[in-house]
């Protein structure tokens, strides 16, 4: 485990009164602008989807402050603030493939200008890569997460990497060929195009985690799509502007507005917002390799929990 990870066994208990600012100032913006997008006047309930995840964003990023003593916005408020920019072009993708998907629509109160729609919505955009790295960061720092995972070993070579990516960008364009009946492919397309990608310019990468056998950045990913996921839908179910599903075959036994088996595309979801930000931040910023900790086996929780009790 890297040494960065490692808090001393007799670090003092942590109390509430450690919490940083964001933690109890994300808490309070994100339950004022949950009541105000269900309950609130109009037109104020209809600007909270930014407010609202904005809290959550600072709020868990918080906690995991208040757990480890470290946490993204910590360790660099700049790259911190790049998710939210990177988030915008990611999730405008998505919008252009549900062009030709139509999976998803959303529900307006009123009509936009198309210059305010694209504002309002590439805000609201913004909050989703933010939203599931705070999400994993947390996830990571508990004991189910925390340690190295092993399973099977996959090690392609150069020209397989390449051969992947290619079958990442067909798979995605057959998703919006045919999106009757491969619009699933959408949400594992672009992975499979992006992360190769990463992995041969020498960006942090799935595939050079799974070249050692380890999966645990797999599976604290996946989780954090879930939970992430489960928020997006509940806090949509009675919001307005919202969004509503129309997913061939699968439409029914719908939670909030979401078909249960829907919740299944979270999870590669995650991996492509982590293979995009990887490929964006590598050519914008270039990469800090201690920045982004839940992609590592993290020991910290269970030592800090020694120290409390010793």
């Amino acid at each position: 485990v890297d040494m960065l990870h490692r808090v001393p066994a007799r670090r003092p208990a942590a109390s509430t009164t450690d919490a940083p600012l964001r933690l109890w100032a994300g808490l309070a913006l994100a339950i004022i602008s949950w009541w105000v997008a269900w309950f609130g006047p109009a037109p104020y309930s209809e600007h909270t989807f930014f407010p609202l995840w904005l809290g959550y964003i600072l709020a868990v990023d918080g906690l995991t402050m208040l757990r480890t003593g470290t946490s993204l916005f910590a360790r660099d408020r700049r790259r911190f603030a790049s998710l939210f920019l990177f988030s915008i072009p990611l999730w405008w993708l998505f919008e252009i493939a549900n062009r030709y998907l139509d999976n998803w629509r959303y529900v307006l109160p009123r009509p936009y200008h198309p210059v305010e729609y694209a504002l309002l919505a590439s805000l609201a955009f913004s909050t989703v890569i933010p939203a599931i790295f705070v999400t994993a960061e947390l996830l990571r720092t508990f004991p189910p997460f925390a340690p190295d995972r092993r399973w099977l070993r996959i090690d392609p070579s150069r020209a397989g990497l390449v051969g992947i990516a290619l079958i990442g960008l067909i798979t995605f364009l057959l998703s919006l060929a045919f999106p009757r009946y491969l619009f699933p492919l959408v949400w594992i397309g672009l992975f499979f195009l992006f992360d190769p990608v990463n992995a041969l310019l020498g960006n942090p990468s799935i595939t050079a985690q799974v070249r050692e056998g380890r999966w645990d950045g797999v599976l604290v990913l996946f989780a954090a799509g879930l939970v992430c996921g489960w928020f997006w839908e509940l806090w949509n179910v009675f919001s307005m502007p919202k969004w509503v599903y129309d997913v061939p075959f699968v439409g029914w036994l719908k939670v909030f507005e979401m078909p249960i088996l829907g919740y299944g595309g979270y999870l590669p979801f995650a991996l492509e917002v982590f293979a995009a930000w990887s490929l964006l931040s590598g050519v914008t910023l270039g990469h800090d390799r201690d920045w982004v900790r839940f992609t590592r086996p993290y020991e910290g929780a269970a030592q800090w929990r020694q120290g409390r009790d010793a």
